[in-house]
């Protein structure tokens, strides 16, 4: 194992990185005030390596702590979905359609042509071109679906975004605020609803009560539990969609 410092100003852990078999990811290093022990985690949607650490543990120990669990590592990363890098003719799922990426000959934009979806020179930059897009088509539907919602449940919601959160499909702020992550677009539609329908549920419990879920089922006309068991065992995988590796 291999941990390479880059050099930055003053940070509270210098900046490194886990290699192995080829591949290159960065060792974060977090210490945390309430922590007892050592914790390590591969992030499944970047394969970040995660290290927290209790305040005042020694670093030099925690790397050879880390250098113990070389076997982990690599199996969690062996485990992790492949990088899907945007190229002409893959396929796309948006909104629950198979749109084949190609480039086009003509234009200045990117646009639909039945199920194709042709993104102008120059190649170098398809996949910036194509997720912009996305992010487009995703706040659009978001926003749709959301004020929907909230027609139904009678309550007013604030500005409605989307961003690229590491950890949460969406979030609702005390001011009604919500706050979607594009890649819902690449899921089934029926998760995209059902996500929205747990966000503006929020603007009638701010919690997880019982009284929040049966909400979510009113808004919705069924239990949420196929869709969350989806994002479960495939959200991951919206995660690397543009990734090259």
């Amino acid at each position: 194992m291999i941990f390479r410092r880059k050099a930055s100003p003053a940070p509270a852990e210098p900046d490194m990185h886990f290699e192995a078999g080829g591949r290159v990811r960065p060792l974060q290093v977090r210490r945390m005030a309430q922590a007892r022990t050592m914790r390590l985690s591969v992030d499944p949607r970047d394969g970040g390596v995660r290290l927290i650490l209790p305040a005042r543990a020694s670093l030099k120990a925690a790397l050879t702590w880390v250098e113990t669990k070389r076997g982990w590592i690599e199996q969690a990363l062996d485990a992790l979905p492949h990088a899907r890098p945007i190229v002409p003719g893959m396929v796309i799922e948006a909104a629950g359609e198979r749109l084949t990426v190609e480039l086009a000959t003509a234009g200045r934009i990117v646009r639909r042509a039945g199920d194709r979806l042709l993104v102008p020179q120059p190649a170098d930059l398809l996949g910036p071109r194509v997720i912009r897009w996305l992010k487009a088509q995703a706040l659009r539907r978001l926003e749709a679906e959301t004020a929907r919602f909230a027609g139904i449940a009678g309550v007013t919601v604030g500005r409605v975004s989307v961003s690229d959160p590491r950890a949460r499909w969406g979030s609702c702020s005390a001011s009604g605020d919500i706050r979607y992550s594009w890649r819902l677009i690449l899921a089934p539609p029926a998760v995209l609803e059902a996500t929205v329908a747990h966000e503006v549920a929020h603007r009638l419990h701010m919690d997880h009560s019982s009284d929040f879920h049966a909400a979510v089922e009113r808004l919705l006309g069924r239990n949420p539990a196929r869709e969350r068991a989806w994002l479960r065992a495939h959200g991951r995988e919206l995660y690397w969609l543009g990734r090259e590796s």
